[in-house]
């Protein structure tokens, strides 16, 4: 049991509800079918139907779809502690493709394991609801970093999103956080292209406001970060559990 309560799924569900033992129990029935994926190779792709959800263990993995022309969007990255899929589940086929960034483990959940565990436990699935809604103001937020914010604040708020995300499951801190992303990687999902990246990144540092060196983001002047971005982090909903 105590494998699950440090889970970064676990920590992450507990920002909205405070878990009961028979919760964590299913929870520990949903973690049965763990699988290990080598990064750079799909575990769903867009289109794919009768497919698992997945819920990420360990790993950084980028959910994306691929235009005509063969060009790349990223639509967002995953951390441990989120759930891969579970839209494309519910509406059986999936609409997009996710690729691990690292090498991962994620459970493997498939859907009539989670419905079961819905109608087990209505807040587990009430916990649940919240996380993808969660989801979901994230996109919502990145569609007005892309089509309102300058190549600047783009980069940072979405850094520091990152940064709010990997503290709530106990990976980062206000200080900063371990980031395996590439320029290219920010590139697709900001819809920049890597040389801008680059710029940006030199200027920000210049600037000692932010530093991303050797697969660490360093916020040098995280409250001037906040104000160049106009980053509230109210849409992510961290501020302890709704369901006691």
């Amino acid at each position: 049991m105590n494998d699950i309560q440090d889970s970064p799924f676990t920590r992450k569900l507990a920002g909205y509800v405070t878990l009961s033992p028979v919760e964590l129990e299913v929870l520990e029935q949903l973690h049965k079918r763990r699988r290990s994926f080598a990064a750079g190779r799909d575990l769903v792709q867009q289109g794919q139907s009768e497919q698992a959800a997945y819920i990420l263990s360990e790993g950084w993995v980028c959910s994306y779809k691929i235009q005509q022309d063969g060009m790349r969007q990223i639509i967002d990255f995953q951390i441990p502690g989120d759930f891969l899929g579970l839209r494309s589940v519910l509406l059986r086929t999936s609409d997009h493709s996710f690729e691990p960034v690292t090498n991962i483990q994620a459970v493997e959940v498939l859907a009539g394991d989670l419905f079961q565990a819905f109608s087990q436990t209505p807040r587990l699935a009430n916990a649940i609801l919240w996380a993808a809604s969660r989801d979901e103001a994230m996109v919502v937020e990145h569609l007005v970093n892309i089509g309102r914010r300058d190549a600047g604040a783009r980069l940072a708020h979405f850094l520091l999103e990152l940064g709010a995300r990997l503290a709530l499951v106990g990976m980062g801190s206000r200080a900063g956080f371990d980031c395996p992303l590439t320029q290219y990687h920010l590139a697709d999902a900001l819809g920049l292209s890597a040389i801008h990246v680059n710029r940006v990144l030199r200027q920000l540092r210049e600037d000692r406001l932010l530093t991303f060196r050797n697969g660490h983001v360093t916020f040098d002047n995280r409250l001037r970060l906040v104000e160049i971005a106009e980053f509230d982090e109210a849409y992510l909903d961290h501020e302890g559990p709704l369901l006691k």
